[in-house]
Protein backbone atom coordinates (compact mmCIF):
# COMPACT_ATOMS: atom_id res chain seq x y z
CA UNK A 1 0.00 0.00 0.00
CA UNK A 2 1.71 3.26 -1.33
CA UNK A 3 1.47 6.17 1.12
CA UNK A 4 -0.84 8.37 -1.29
CA UNK A 5 -3.27 4.88 -1.37
CA UNK A 6 -6.34 5.00 1.10
CA UNK A 7 -7.40 1.79 2.98
CA UNK A 8 -10.31 0.46 1.86
CA UNK A 9 -12.42 -1.75 4.21
CA UNK A 10 -14.68 -2.60 1.72
CA UNK A 11 -12.04 -5.00 0.73
CA UNK A 12 -12.48 -6.75 4.47
CA UNK A 13 -14.69 -8.73 5.67
CA UNK A 14 -17.27 -6.66 7.75
CA UNK A 15 -16.52 -8.94 10.84
CA UNK A 16 -12.71 -9.24 10.36
CA UNK A 17 -11.62 -12.68 11.34
CA UNK A 18 -14.18 -13.81 13.82
CA UNK A 19 -16.98 -15.69 14.11
CA UNK A 20 -20.65 -13.77 14.50
CA UNK A 21 -22.18 -17.10 16.76
CA UNK A 22 -20.50 -17.97 20.39
CA UNK A 23 -21.88 -21.28 19.84
CA UNK A 24 -19.96 -22.02 16.63
CA UNK A 25 -16.73 -20.15 18.08
CA UNK A 26 -13.99 -23.43 18.57
CA UNK A 27 -13.18 -23.54 22.65
CA UNK A 28 -11.46 -26.41 23.82
CA UNK A 29 -12.52 -28.52 26.77
CA UNK A 30 -8.93 -27.20 28.75
CA UNK A 31 -9.91 -23.90 27.94
CA UNK A 32 -13.54 -24.53 29.57
CA UNK A 33 -11.66 -26.51 32.55
CA UNK A 34 -9.09 -23.22 33.32
CA UNK A 35 -11.90 -20.74 33.21
CA UNK A 36 -14.21 -22.64 35.13
CA UNK A 37 -11.35 -23.43 38.19
CA UNK A 38 -11.01 -19.74 37.91
CA UNK A 39 -14.01 -19.01 38.61
CA UNK A 40 -14.33 -21.68 41.07
CA UNK A 41 -11.46 -19.60 42.88
CA UNK A 42 -12.38 -16.40 42.66
CA UNK A 43 -16.03 -17.38 44.13
CA UNK A 44 -14.61 -19.38 46.85
CA UNK A 45 -12.04 -16.24 47.70
CA UNK A 46 -15.79 -14.31 48.47
CA UNK A 47 -16.97 -17.54 50.17
CA UNK A 48 -20.21 -17.45 48.23
CA UNK A 49 -21.63 -20.69 49.16
CA UNK A 50 -21.35 -20.24 52.71
CA UNK A 51 -22.26 -16.10 53.10
CA UNK A 52 -24.39 -15.44 49.60
CA UNK A 53 -24.02 -13.10 47.51
CA UNK A 54 -24.09 -8.45 48.30
CA UNK A 55 -24.74 -6.21 45.35
CA UNK A 56 -20.93 -5.04 46.37
CA UNK A 57 -19.65 -8.60 46.65
CA UNK A 58 -21.20 -9.17 42.81
CA UNK A 59 -18.98 -6.00 41.18
CA UNK A 60 -16.04 -7.15 43.08
CA UNK A 61 -16.08 -10.75 41.60
CA UNK A 62 -17.16 -9.49 38.08
CA UNK A 63 -14.11 -7.13 38.62
CA UNK A 64 -11.71 -10.51 39.34
CA UNK A 65 -13.03 -12.52 36.49
CA UNK A 66 -11.58 -10.35 34.14
CA UNK A 67 -12.42 -7.55 31.23
CA UNK A 68 -14.83 -10.04 29.94
CA UNK A 69 -17.34 -10.31 33.17
CA UNK A 70 -17.06 -6.42 33.84
CA UNK A 71 -18.72 -5.75 30.27
CA UNK A 72 -21.26 -8.21 30.64
CA UNK A 73 -22.00 -6.85 34.39
CA UNK A 74 -22.36 -3.56 32.82
CA UNK A 75 -24.91 -5.04 30.31
CA UNK A 76 -26.55 -6.60 33.36
CA UNK A 77 -26.66 -3.22 35.01
CA UNK A 78 -29.36 -2.48 32.78
CA UNK A 79 -31.60 -5.11 33.46
CA UNK A 80 -33.80 -3.55 36.63
CA UNK A 81 -36.77 -5.58 35.12
CA UNK A 82 -34.41 -8.58 36.68
CA UNK A 83 -32.16 -7.79 39.01
CA UNK A 84 -33.00 -5.79 42.26
CA UNK A 85 -32.23 -1.95 41.86
CA UNK A 86 -29.44 -2.33 44.25
CA UNK A 87 -27.96 -4.92 42.55
CA UNK A 88 -27.93 -2.31 39.44
CA UNK A 89 -27.22 0.41 41.15
CA UNK A 90 -24.00 -1.45 42.72
CA UNK A 91 -22.65 -2.31 39.04
CA UNK A 92 -22.98 0.88 37.47
CA UNK A 93 -19.85 1.68 39.56
CA UNK A 94 -17.53 -1.17 37.72
CA UNK A 95 -14.40 0.11 36.50
CA UNK A 96 -14.59 1.74 33.35
CA UNK A 97 -10.52 1.46 33.54
CA UNK A 98 -8.93 -1.91 33.19
CA UNK A 99 -5.46 -3.28 33.01
CA UNK A 100 -4.26 -1.82 29.20
CA UNK A 101 -3.26 -4.61 26.99
CA UNK A 102 0.84 -4.82 25.93
CA UNK A 103 1.24 -2.28 22.69
CA UNK A 104 2.73 -5.66 20.87
CA UNK A 105 -1.18 -6.80 21.08
CA UNK A 106 -2.27 -2.86 19.73
CA UNK A 107 0.27 -4.14 16.93
CA UNK A 108 -1.08 -7.20 15.93
CA UNK A 109 -4.93 -5.99 16.03
CA UNK A 110 -4.39 -3.13 13.59
CA UNK A 111 -2.08 -5.74 11.69
CA UNK A 112 -4.67 -8.24 11.59
CA UNK A 113 -7.79 -5.56 11.04
CA UNK A 114 -5.76 -4.30 8.05
CA UNK A 115 -4.02 -7.12 6.27
CA UNK A 116 -0.87 -5.72 6.40
CA UNK A 117 1.47 -3.21 8.56
CA UNK A 118 -0.32 -0.45 10.42
CA UNK A 119 2.67 1.63 9.50
CA UNK A 120 1.09 2.12 6.11
CA UNK A 121 -1.64 4.20 7.95
CA UNK A 122 -0.25 5.48 10.73
CA UNK A 123 2.69 8.07 11.00
CA UNK A 124 3.05 6.98 14.82
CA UNK A 125 1.08 5.40 17.54
CA UNK A 126 1.62 6.60 21.53
CA UNK A 127 2.10 3.79 23.02
CA UNK A 128 0.76 4.88 26.32
CA UNK A 129 -2.93 4.35 25.93
CA UNK A 130 -5.19 7.31 27.07
CA UNK A 131 -8.10 4.86 27.96
CA UNK A 132 -8.58 1.40 28.76
CA UNK A 133 -11.73 -0.33 29.71
CA UNK A 134 -13.46 -3.45 29.33
CA UNK A 135 -13.81 -4.29 25.29
CA UNK A 136 -11.18 -1.70 24.00
CA UNK A 137 -8.23 0.85 24.45
CA UNK A 138 -7.59 4.30 23.11
CA UNK A 139 -4.46 5.86 21.71
CA UNK A 140 -3.37 8.78 20.20
CA UNK A 141 -1.75 8.95 17.04
CA UNK A 142 -1.36 11.15 13.53
CA UNK A 143 -2.06 9.76 10.18
CA UNK A 144 0.47 9.85 7.48
CA UNK A 145 -0.64 13.55 6.69
CA UNK A 146 -0.09 14.25 9.83
CA UNK A 147 -3.47 14.44 11.08
CA UNK A 148 -3.83 13.76 15.00
CA UNK A 149 -6.38 11.40 15.26
CA UNK A 150 -7.41 9.08 18.07
CA UNK A 151 -7.34 5.05 17.57
CA UNK A 152 -10.08 3.01 19.44
CA UNK A 153 -8.41 -0.82 19.63
CA UNK A 154 -10.63 -3.97 20.40
CA UNK A 155 -8.87 -5.70 22.70
CA UNK A 156 -7.18 -8.98 21.37
CA UNK A 157 -9.27 -12.57 22.28
CA UNK A 158 -11.78 -10.10 23.78
CA UNK A 159 -14.67 -11.82 21.27
CA UNK A 160 -13.45 -15.44 21.88
CA UNK A 161 -13.27 -14.79 25.53
CA UNK A 162 -16.95 -13.60 25.71
CA UNK A 163 -18.21 -16.08 23.62
CA UNK A 164 -16.64 -19.12 25.73
CA UNK A 165 -17.94 -17.13 28.91
CA UNK A 166 -21.55 -16.69 26.91
CA UNK A 167 -21.21 -20.75 26.51
CA UNK A 168 -20.34 -21.57 30.19
CA UNK A 169 -22.84 -18.77 31.53
CA UNK A 170 -26.05 -20.84 29.36
CA UNK A 171 -24.79 -24.24 30.86
CA UNK A 172 -25.01 -22.78 34.84
CA UNK A 173 -28.73 -21.49 33.94
CA UNK A 174 -29.24 -25.29 33.23
CA UNK A 175 -28.51 -26.05 36.73
CA UNK A 176 -29.47 -23.72 37.99
CA UNK A 177 -32.55 -24.49 40.90
CA UNK A 178 -35.18 -22.25 40.67
CA UNK A 179 -34.97 -19.39 42.30
CA UNK A 180 -38.05 -17.10 43.48
CA UNK A 181 -38.88 -14.13 41.62
CA UNK A 182 -35.91 -14.71 38.96
CA UNK A 183 -36.32 -17.98 36.81
CA UNK A 184 -39.70 -18.64 37.52
CA UNK A 185 -40.34 -15.10 36.04
CA UNK A 186 -37.90 -14.77 33.35
CA UNK A 187 -36.05 -16.43 30.43
CA UNK A 188 -32.26 -16.65 31.62
CA UNK A 189 -31.23 -18.16 28.53
CA UNK A 190 -32.65 -15.52 26.25
CA UNK A 191 -31.97 -12.74 28.79
CA UNK A 192 -27.95 -14.27 28.33
CA UNK A 193 -28.69 -13.97 24.50
CA UNK A 194 -29.67 -10.62 24.77
CA UNK A 195 -26.62 -9.61 26.73
CA UNK A 196 -24.51 -11.61 24.30
CA UNK A 197 -26.49 -9.25 21.55
CA UNK A 198 -25.58 -5.78 22.78
CA UNK A 199 -21.84 -7.00 23.47
CA UNK A 200 -21.58 -8.15 19.81
CA UNK A 201 -23.00 -4.67 19.04
CA UNK A 202 -20.10 -2.51 21.47
CA UNK A 203 -17.74 -5.16 19.48
CA UNK A 204 -18.80 -3.81 16.14
CA UNK A 205 -16.93 -0.59 15.65
CA UNK A 206 -18.48 -0.31 12.18
CA UNK A 207 -21.47 -0.50 13.94
CA UNK A 208 -20.35 2.69 16.70
CA UNK A 209 -18.94 4.18 13.15
CA UNK A 210 -22.76 4.20 11.70
CA UNK A 211 -23.75 5.43 15.25
CA UNK A 212 -21.91 8.50 14.70
CA UNK A 213 -22.65 9.06 11.24
CA UNK A 214 -26.74 8.90 12.62
CA UNK A 215 -26.11 11.37 15.40
CA UNK A 216 -24.22 13.49 13.52
CA UNK A 217 -27.15 13.66 11.06
CA UNK A 218 -29.69 14.24 13.75
CA UNK A 219 -27.70 16.97 15.10
CA UNK A 220 -26.43 18.96 12.42
CA UNK A 221 -28.58 21.82 12.82
CA UNK A 222 -27.59 22.70 16.37
CA UNK A 223 -24.68 24.92 16.40
CA UNK A 224 -23.87 23.65 19.61
CA UNK A 225 -23.24 20.25 19.51
CA UNK A 226 -20.42 18.74 17.45
CA UNK A 227 -19.11 15.05 16.56
CA UNK A 228 -15.68 14.14 16.20
CA UNK A 229 -15.01 13.79 12.61
CA UNK A 230 -14.90 10.24 11.56
CA UNK A 231 -11.96 8.34 9.37
CA UNK A 232 -14.58 6.00 7.46
CA UNK A 233 -11.86 5.07 5.34
CA UNK A 234 -9.78 3.71 8.10
CA UNK A 235 -12.51 1.78 10.60
CA UNK A 236 -13.30 -1.74 10.70
CA UNK A 237 -15.19 -3.80 12.44
CA UNK A 238 -12.31 -3.81 15.63
CA UNK A 239 -10.65 -0.86 14.76
CA UNK A 240 -12.32 3.09 15.10
CA UNK A 241 -10.63 6.19 13.81
CA UNK A 242 -11.98 9.41 14.49
CA UNK A 243 -10.96 13.22 15.08
CA UNK A 244 -8.89 13.54 18.20
CA UNK A 245 -10.70 16.17 20.43
CA UNK A 246 -8.08 18.24 22.46
CA UNK A 247 -11.21 19.78 25.32
CA UNK A 248 -12.33 20.18 28.29
CA UNK A 249 -14.34 17.24 30.38
CA UNK A 250 -17.36 19.01 30.83
CA UNK A 251 -17.25 17.99 34.72
CA UNK A 252 -14.31 19.98 35.07
CA UNK A 253 -16.00 23.14 36.60
CA UNK A 254 -12.85 25.08 37.12
CA UNK A 255 -10.80 24.88 34.39
CA UNK A 256 -14.37 25.75 31.83
CA UNK A 257 -14.39 29.13 34.54
CA UNK A 258 -11.37 29.80 33.34
CA UNK A 259 -11.45 29.54 29.78
CA UNK A 260 -14.13 31.86 30.00
CA UNK A 261 -17.27 29.23 29.92
CA UNK A 262 -20.70 29.79 32.15
CA UNK A 263 -21.34 25.83 33.60
CA UNK A 264 -24.88 26.93 33.84
CA UNK A 265 -25.49 27.33 30.16
CA UNK A 266 -23.53 24.32 29.44
CA UNK A 267 -25.82 22.24 31.74
CA UNK A 268 -28.84 23.79 30.45
CA UNK A 269 -27.40 23.22 26.42
CA UNK A 270 -26.45 19.98 27.88
CA UNK A 271 -30.06 19.34 29.23
CA UNK A 272 -31.89 20.41 25.82
CA UNK A 273 -30.13 18.41 23.86
CA UNK A 274 -30.30 14.63 25.71
CA UNK A 275 -34.22 15.72 26.47
CA UNK A 276 -33.94 16.35 22.57
CA UNK A 277 -32.73 13.31 21.52
CA UNK A 278 -34.90 10.91 23.54
CA UNK A 279 -38.14 12.96 22.88
CA UNK A 280 -37.61 13.97 19.17
CA UNK A 281 -35.03 11.91 18.02
CA UNK A 282 -35.58 8.43 19.90
CA UNK A 283 -31.93 7.97 19.63
CA UNK A 284 -29.72 9.27 22.52
CA UNK A 285 -26.36 8.40 23.83
CA UNK A 286 -27.02 5.51 26.87
CA UNK A 287 -23.73 6.62 28.60
CA UNK A 288 -23.43 10.00 29.15
CA UNK A 289 -20.28 10.05 31.89
CA UNK A 290 -18.32 13.47 31.68
CA UNK A 291 -15.65 11.24 30.60
CA UNK A 292 -18.14 10.78 27.33
CA UNK A 293 -18.59 14.78 26.88
CA UNK A 294 -15.61 17.82 26.10
CA UNK A 295 -16.51 21.22 25.86
CA UNK A 296 -14.47 22.79 22.89
CA UNK A 297 -14.81 26.45 20.86
CA UNK A 298 -17.68 26.45 22.75
CA UNK A 299 -19.41 23.21 21.73
CA UNK A 300 -20.50 20.29 23.30
CA UNK A 301 -18.69 17.41 22.04
CA UNK A 302 -20.19 13.97 22.54
CA UNK A 303 -17.50 10.86 22.51
CA UNK A 304 -18.12 7.11 22.60
CA UNK A 305 -20.76 6.17 20.61
CA UNK A 306 -20.78 2.49 21.37
CA UNK A 307 -23.74 2.42 23.75
CA UNK A 308 -26.58 4.13 22.36
CA UNK A 309 -30.64 3.76 22.64
CA UNK A 310 -33.49 3.75 20.95
CA UNK A 311 -36.96 4.67 21.66
CA UNK A 312 -39.46 3.76 18.68
CA UNK A 313 -42.22 6.72 18.10
CA UNK A 314 -44.49 4.54 19.79
CA UNK A 315 -42.58 4.08 23.21
CA UNK A 316 -41.98 8.49 23.08
CA UNK A 317 -45.55 8.62 22.83
CA UNK A 318 -46.75 6.25 25.99
CA UNK A 319 -43.84 8.03 28.06
CA UNK A 320 -44.87 11.48 27.01
CA UNK A 321 -48.07 10.10 27.93
CA UNK A 322 -47.02 9.12 31.41
CA UNK A 323 -45.07 12.42 32.12
CA UNK A 324 -48.39 14.26 31.81
CA UNK A 325 -49.97 11.48 33.95
CA UNK A 326 -47.95 12.54 36.58
CA UNK A 327 -47.85 15.80 36.50
CA UNK A 328 -51.63 15.89 36.45
CA UNK A 329 -51.53 13.17 39.41
CA UNK A 330 -53.98 11.08 36.96
CA UNK A 331 -53.22 7.36 38.02
CA UNK A 332 -55.66 5.91 35.65
CA UNK A 333 -53.31 7.74 33.08
CA UNK A 334 -50.79 6.44 34.32
CA UNK A 335 -51.32 2.47 34.70
CA UNK A 336 -52.51 3.16 31.48
CA UNK A 337 -49.51 4.37 29.73
CA UNK A 338 -47.74 1.21 31.96
CA UNK A 339 -49.86 -1.14 30.44
CA UNK A 340 -49.62 -0.21 26.92
CA UNK A 341 -45.37 -0.21 27.38
CA UNK A 342 -44.93 -3.54 28.34
CA UNK A 343 -45.01 -6.94 27.81
CA UNK A 344 -46.61 -9.01 30.68
CA UNK A 345 -44.90 -12.36 32.24
CA UNK A 346 -47.87 -13.42 33.65
CA UNK A 347 -51.52 -11.54 33.34
CA UNK A 348 -51.20 -8.68 35.85
CA UNK A 349 -54.20 -7.54 38.83
CA UNK A 350 -54.69 -4.33 37.74
CA UNK A 351 -56.59 -3.29 41.17
CA UNK A 352 -53.03 -3.67 42.98
CA UNK A 353 -51.04 -1.64 39.98
CA UNK A 354 -53.74 0.68 40.36
CA UNK A 355 -52.86 1.43 44.43
CA UNK A 356 -48.99 1.03 43.83
CA UNK A 357 -49.20 3.99 41.16
CA UNK A 358 -51.38 5.91 43.37
CA UNK A 359 -48.86 5.49 46.30
CA UNK A 360 -46.06 6.54 43.45
CA UNK A 361 -47.96 9.22 43.01
CA UNK A 362 -48.55 10.21 46.50
CA UNK A 363 -44.80 10.40 46.74
CA UNK A 364 -43.79 12.04 43.49
CA UNK A 365 -46.99 13.54 42.30
CA UNK A 366 -47.55 16.15 45.34
CA UNK A 367 -44.04 17.61 44.65
CA UNK A 368 -43.43 20.58 42.05
CA UNK A 369 -41.86 19.61 38.87
CA UNK A 370 -38.52 21.48 40.15
CA UNK A 371 -38.16 19.53 43.01
CA UNK A 372 -38.31 15.78 41.07
CA UNK A 373 -35.05 13.58 40.20
CA UNK A 374 -36.30 12.12 36.88
CA UNK A 375 -33.81 9.09 36.75
CA UNK A 376 -34.86 8.32 40.63
CA UNK A 377 -38.72 8.84 39.17
CA UNK A 378 -38.52 6.46 36.88
CA UNK A 379 -36.49 4.19 38.25
CA UNK A 380 -39.58 3.82 41.10
CA UNK A 381 -41.64 3.78 37.98
CA UNK A 382 -39.77 0.28 37.03
CA UNK A 383 -39.57 -0.87 40.40
CA UNK A 384 -43.62 -0.89 39.92
CA UNK A 385 -43.95 -2.55 36.22
CA UNK A 386 -41.29 -5.13 37.73
CA UNK A 387 -42.77 -5.75 41.38
CA UNK A 388 -46.56 -6.43 38.36
CA UNK A 389 -44.78 -8.64 36.13
CA UNK A 390 -44.82 -6.03 33.57
CA UNK A 391 -41.81 -6.50 31.10
CA UNK A 392 -39.62 -3.56 30.64
CA UNK A 393 -38.39 -2.29 27.10
CA UNK A 394 -34.40 -2.57 26.70
CA UNK A 395 -34.86 1.18 25.39
CA UNK A 396 -36.27 2.12 28.91
CA UNK A 397 -33.61 0.69 30.76
CA UNK A 398 -30.83 2.31 28.67
CA UNK A 399 -32.44 5.07 29.46
CA UNK A 400 -32.63 5.23 32.93
CA UNK A 401 -29.38 4.27 32.51
CA UNK A 402 -28.53 7.53 30.65
CA UNK A 403 -30.81 10.03 33.12
CA UNK A 404 -28.43 8.83 36.11
CA UNK A 405 -25.35 9.85 34.23
CA UNK A 406 -26.99 13.29 33.57
CA UNK A 407 -27.98 13.83 36.76
CA UNK A 408 -24.61 13.09 38.25
CA UNK A 409 -23.22 15.57 35.66
CA UNK A 410 -25.79 18.37 36.33
CA UNK A 411 -25.04 18.13 40.31
CA UNK A 412 -21.89 18.95 40.03
CA UNK A 413 -21.61 21.55 37.08
CA UNK A 414 -24.88 23.15 37.60
CA UNK A 415 -27.19 22.23 40.49
CA UNK A 416 -29.62 24.54 40.00
CA UNK A 417 -30.82 22.86 36.57
CA UNK A 418 -33.77 20.47 36.88
CA UNK A 419 -34.60 17.79 34.02
CA UNK A 420 -37.77 16.88 34.85
CA UNK A 421 -39.56 20.71 35.18
CA UNK A 422 -37.08 20.94 31.60
CA UNK A 423 -38.82 17.60 30.58
CA UNK A 424 -41.92 18.32 31.54
CA UNK A 425 -42.12 22.10 29.71
CA UNK A 426 -41.20 20.35 26.70
CA UNK A 427 -43.75 17.97 26.94
CA UNK A 428 -46.20 20.33 26.87
CA UNK A 429 -44.79 22.26 24.11
CA UNK A 430 -44.80 18.86 21.93
CA UNK A 431 -48.58 18.44 23.15
CA UNK A 432 -49.72 21.86 22.21
CA UNK A 433 -47.57 22.10 18.83
CA UNK A 434 -49.01 18.28 17.99
CA UNK A 435 -52.63 19.55 18.69
CA UNK A 436 -54.77 20.14 15.48
CA UNK A 437 -57.04 22.43 17.11
CA UNK A 438 -59.64 22.75 14.07
CA UNK A 439 -59.62 18.92 14.45
CA UNK A 440 -60.24 18.93 18.19
CA UNK A 441 -63.33 21.77 17.79
CA UNK A 442 -65.03 19.63 15.49
CA UNK A 443 -64.55 16.43 17.66
CA UNK A 444 -65.89 18.62 20.79
CA UNK A 445 -68.59 20.07 18.74
CA UNK A 446 -69.34 16.49 17.62
CA UNK A 447 -69.42 15.24 21.12
CA UNK A 448 -71.83 18.17 22.62
CA UNK A 449 -74.41 17.57 19.84
CA UNK A 450 -74.28 13.61 20.66
CA UNK A 451 -74.83 14.68 24.75
CA UNK A 452 -77.56 16.88 24.04
CA UNK A 453 -79.57 13.96 22.14
CA UNK A 454 -78.62 11.55 24.72
CA UNK A 455 -79.67 13.93 27.73
CA UNK A 456 -83.17 14.53 26.08
CA UNK A 457 -83.98 10.73 26.27
CA UNK A 458 -83.35 10.56 30.26
CA UNK A 459 -86.07 11.47 31.12
CA UNK A 460 -88.42 9.17 29.35
CA UNK A 461 -85.97 6.15 29.81
CA UNK A 462 -85.78 7.32 33.72
CA UNK A 463 -90.11 7.21 33.38
CA UNK A 464 -89.74 3.70 32.10
CA UNK A 465 -87.14 2.13 34.92
CA UNK A 466 -89.64 3.73 37.38
CA UNK A 467 -92.65 1.63 36.11
CA UNK A 468 -90.78 -1.61 35.30
CA UNK A 469 -90.13 -0.66 39.47
CA UNK A 470 -93.20 -0.48 40.78
CA UNK A 471 -94.86 -3.17 38.19
CA UNK A 472 -91.68 -5.46 39.97
CA UNK A 473 -90.31 -6.15 36.87
CA UNK A 474 -87.01 -4.65 37.41
CA UNK A 475 -84.04 -6.66 36.56
CA UNK A 476 -80.24 -6.19 37.67
CA UNK A 477 -77.38 -7.25 35.92
CA UNK A 478 -73.91 -7.83 37.79
CA UNK A 479 -71.10 -8.96 35.90
CA UNK A 480 -68.09 -9.71 38.75
CA UNK A 481 -64.31 -10.11 37.42
CA UNK A 482 -62.76 -11.74 40.99
CA UNK A 483 -58.99 -11.28 41.97
CA UNK A 484 -56.31 -13.25 42.73
CA UNK A 485 -56.66 -12.87 46.06
CA UNK A 486 -60.36 -13.67 46.05
CA UNK A 487 -59.88 -16.82 43.96
CA UNK A 488 -57.05 -18.16 46.21
CA UNK A 489 -59.72 -17.25 49.19
CA UNK A 490 -62.78 -19.39 47.65
CA UNK A 491 -59.73 -21.86 46.40
CA UNK A 492 -58.85 -22.50 50.26
CA UNK A 493 -62.15 -22.43 51.43
CA UNK A 494 -63.56 -25.25 49.20
CA UNK A 495 -60.82 -26.87 49.63
CA UNK A 496 -61.12 -27.14 53.42
CA UNK A 497 -64.80 -27.83 53.69
CA UNK A 498 -64.66 -30.90 51.68
CA UNK A 499 -61.54 -32.15 53.55
CA UNK A 500 -63.63 -31.04 56.85
CA UNK A 501 -66.88 -33.08 54.71
CA UNK A 502 -64.30 -36.14 54.38
CA UNK A 503 -62.92 -36.00 58.43
CA UNK A 504 -66.88 -35.83 59.53
CA UNK A 505 -67.70 -38.66 57.70
CA UNK A 506 -64.75 -40.83 58.48
CA UNK A 507 -65.38 -40.30 62.38
CA UNK A 508 -69.06 -40.63 62.12
CA UNK A 509 -68.51 -44.08 60.27
CA UNK A 510 -65.77 -45.16 62.97
CA UNK A 511 -67.98 -44.17 65.43
CA UNK A 512 -70.60 -46.29 63.89
CA UNK A 513 -68.18 -49.63 63.78
CA UNK A 514 -67.33 -48.61 67.31
CA UNK A 515 -70.93 -49.33 68.00
CA UNK A 516 -70.56 -53.07 66.23
CA UNK A 517 -69.10 -56.42 67.72
CA UNK A 518 -67.04 -56.57 64.78
CA UNK A 519 -63.69 -58.37 64.52
CA UNK A 520 -60.37 -58.31 64.75
CA UNK A 521 -60.49 -55.30 67.72
CA UNK A 522 -57.12 -53.06 68.07
CA UNK A 523 -57.67 -51.95 72.35
CA UNK A 524 -61.09 -52.86 72.02
CA UNK A 525 -61.92 -50.79 69.09
CA UNK A 526 -62.64 -52.70 65.50
CA UNK A 527 -60.02 -52.41 63.05
CA UNK A 528 -61.83 -50.47 60.67
CA UNK A 529 -63.02 -47.63 63.11
CA UNK A 530 -59.97 -47.57 65.01
CA UNK A 531 -57.68 -46.81 61.24
CA UNK A 532 -60.54 -44.53 60.14
CA UNK A 533 -59.51 -42.11 63.76
CA UNK A 534 -55.93 -42.92 62.88
CA UNK A 535 -56.70 -41.56 59.43
CA UNK A 536 -59.19 -38.19 60.58
CA UNK A 537 -56.31 -37.45 63.14
CA UNK A 538 -53.50 -37.31 60.60
CA UNK A 539 -55.51 -35.26 58.51
CA UNK A 540 -56.16 -32.77 61.21
CA UNK A 541 -52.46 -32.38 62.21
CA UNK A 542 -51.80 -31.89 58.58
CA UNK A 543 -54.53 -28.98 58.35
CA UNK A 544 -52.96 -27.53 61.04
CA UNK A 545 -48.91 -27.81 59.92
CA UNK A 546 -50.12 -26.35 56.60
CA UNK A 547 -51.95 -23.27 58.69
CA UNK A 548 -48.87 -22.83 60.79
CA UNK A 549 -46.49 -23.34 58.14
CA UNK A 550 -48.54 -20.26 55.99
CA UNK A 551 -49.04 -17.73 59.03
CA UNK A 552 -44.72 -18.15 59.39
CA UNK A 553 -44.20 -17.60 55.52
CA UNK A 554 -46.68 -14.79 55.58
CA UNK A 555 -44.60 -13.27 58.60
CA UNK A 556 -41.36 -13.80 57.26
CA UNK A 557 -42.51 -11.86 54.38
CA UNK A 558 -43.55 -9.05 56.13
CA UNK A 559 -40.59 -8.96 58.14
CA UNK A 560 -38.81 -8.95 54.51
CA UNK A 561 -40.53 -6.43 53.26
CA UNK A 562 -40.03 -4.27 56.44
CA UNK A 563 -36.58 -4.80 55.69
CA UNK A 564 -36.22 -3.58 51.99
CA UNK A 565 -38.14 -0.75 53.08
CA UNK A 566 -35.77 0.48 55.84
CA UNK A 567 -32.87 -0.06 53.51
CA UNK A 568 -34.69 2.19 50.98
Amino acid sequence: MSENEKFDPADLNSTGDRDVNYESTSISGTDNRSRFKEIREVLHKYKVITRGVSPKKLRMILEDLGPAYVKLGQIMSLHSDILPKRYCDELLKLNTYVRPMPFSDVCDVLNNSYRGDWREIFQEIDETPIGSASIAQVHKAKLKDKSPVVIKIERKGIYDTMARDIRLLHKAVKLLPPVPNLKNLVDLDMVLDEMWTVAQQEMDFLKEASNMEEFERLNADIRYIYVPRLYREYTTSRVLVMEYIDGVRIDQVDELRDKGYSPDEIGRKFVNNFIKQVMDDGFFHADPHPGNVMIRDGKIVWLDMGMMGRLSERDRRIMMKAVRAIGMHDVSGVTDAVLELGDFWRKPDRDQLNDDIRDFLDTYGSASMGDLDIGETLSELLEIMKKNFVGIPHGMTMLVRGLSHMEGVLANISPDINMMEIAARRVSEEWLSDVNWKEEIKKGARKAYLSINRGIEIPVLLSDALKDFSRGRSHLKLELEPTHDLNELVHYAIRNLMIGFCITALLISSSILCMTDMKPKIMGIPVLGFFGYLVAAIAVLLILMRYLLRKIREYRKRRNKKKINRRK
